[in-house]
């Protein structure tokens, strides 16, 4: 189950993408040149150009299942339930990064120290800790903790850096997510080359994953499945503007006997949202199973579409969403690699799904407030169908269990938020956050029913 930040995220892309206009957006040719200067060039050294720093964020979570739901956790030996679970966690990030060294090949490096301080340790309160709060085998939780999360080495030539090492990677289908306390990262060897104006490549090779809640690597496991893993994920794209108004993302990634998946996005923007924009966007991942196929057979296409209309303070947008397929639409778990617009708390992706969402949000900046947003969405998803899945080629042990038990399944999902950034002063670009989520499912459909109230603050530092 995703959580309600997906939400906020999207609907702040929407609202700050629109009203970030003062005149219409132009729709000119963008004709593809080489870029105009190096940034090797620019460098200004490895001593001369480091930075020390990081971010602190109070992560605080409160849960509550019903109609029935529970979770679980171990006291004196037994399994005892309980419908609500409490999550708080201080996690702070400190970042030292060198500058690039001159010359025609620059090398940088760069060492973040990852540290979580857990606020509430109550055992009946954190339920095992999930991917919230780490927890021993006892389920008590670790009460302090901390990890490299960043330790890589970088070279540049011009404008194409490779970077080696534990690092942060963005794309469609691999890309942090950084919904906790603490964010993820992944080990490998990666490439970003911007030599063009307009265009830009990207690739990497990874074979673990430093996951939000864990002080070890993992090996890469799948969002929905049952626990298969695997040690090899590759992926290559490209992002090109071809018009002013218009951006789109191209990927491809294999990820070792699991799935070859297939990504294309587009941005476009009309209009002056002073008097009225619209934003439309189109999201689409082809999914197929590959090599031993350790999540069964996959032949899976799935879409979004959303239209936003931005009038000065004020956006609305529509999405729709399908899934067509008979298993879920998977993604790599401890990653954001699902840019669907409904990833909401739940990512209403069962199989054969098709789900709508509305949401609103107001930037409240033009009514002389500033940094303060506010939002809500509803969503619902219908025609869940996973009757006609046929498991994993015998080996059920990482089929998706309970699947075929989802035969016309539906949900609904409420949420509305709440942000302000501080503008200036010592603490200026300081976040805080509150959401509160509702999600009601069917019998068979897999989110189950729970609220959550969420209130995140995360506060940026530099010490040099």
């Amino acid at each position: 189950m995703k959580l309600s930040s997906k939400a906020l995220l999207a609907l702040a892309i929407s609202s700050i993408t629109a009203t970030a206009y003062a005149e219409s957006t132009s729709q000119d040719f963008v004709p593809t040149t080489l870029a105009g200067t190096s940034a090797q060039s620019e460098a200004k050294g490895f001593i001369e150009d480091f930075s020390l720093g990081g971010t602190t964020r109070n992560w605080y979570s409160h849960e509550s299942k019903y109609r029935g739901g529970n979770f679980e956790y171990q006291k004196h030996g037994q399994t005892r339930t309980d419908r609500n679970r409490t999550n708080w966690v201080q996690g702070t990030i400190i970042n030292a990064s060198s500058g690039f060294t001159q010359g025609t090949v620059g090398v940088k490096t760069e060492l973040a120290v990852y540290n979580a301080l857990v606020l509430d340790r109550s055992k009946r309160d954190i339920k095992g800790g999930s991917n919230r709060t780490l927890a021993d085998s006892d389920g008590d939780a670790v009460g302090q903790w901390s990890k490299l999360g960043l330790a890589n080495v970088q070279f540049r030539v011009s404008n194409t850096t490779l970077t080696a090492g534990r690092q942060n990677f963005s794309s469609g289908i691999v890309d942090t997510i950084g919904n906790r306390a603490l964010p993820s990262s992944f080990e490998g060897v990666s490439f970003n080359s911007e030599e063009f104006s307009n265009l830009s490549f990207q690739g990497g090779v990874f074979d673990r994953v430093s996951p939000r809640t864990e002080q070890s690597l993992s090996k890469f496991r799948s969002e929905y499945g049952n626990g298969a893993e695997t040690d090899k994920v590759s992926t290559l794209g490209l992002n090109y503007q071809p018009l002013k108004s218009l951006k789109v993302s191209v990927f491809g990634a294999n990820v070792k006997d699991f799935w070859n998946q297939y990504y294309f996005g587009a941005t476009h923007e009309l209009g002056d949202a002073q008097q009225l924009a619209l934003t439309t966007g189109f999201n689409y991942y082809k999914t197929v199973d590959e090599g031993k196929k350790e999540m069964g057979e996959i032949d899976n296409d799935t879409f979004s579409l959303s239209l936003g209309l931005a009038h000065q303070a004020h956006s609305l947008t529509f999405s729709y969403q399908q899934v067509n397929g008979n298993e879920y639409f998977d993604y790599l778990h401890e990653t954001n690699g699902i840019y669907l617009a409904n990833s909401l708390t739940s990512d209403f992706n069962g199989p054969n799904e098709k789900s709508f969402q509305i949401a609103y949000g107001i930037n409240m900046a033009e009514y002389g407030v500033p940094g303060l947003k506010f939002n809500a969405y509803s969503a619902r998803g219908w025609d869940i169908d996973g009757t006609h899945y046929t498991g994993n080629n015998g080996r059920a042990k990482f089929a998706y269990d309970g699947i075929q038990k989802q035969d016309g399944e539906k949900h609904q999902e409420y949420g509305v938020g709440a942000s302000y950034a501080i503008q200036s002063g010592a603490l200026k670009a300081t976040t805080v956050r509150a959401t509160y989520v509702e999600h009601r499912g069917s019998e068979f459909q897999s989110d189950g029913s729970i609220k959550e109230f969420r209130l995140v603050t995360t506060i940026p530092f530099n010490i040099l």
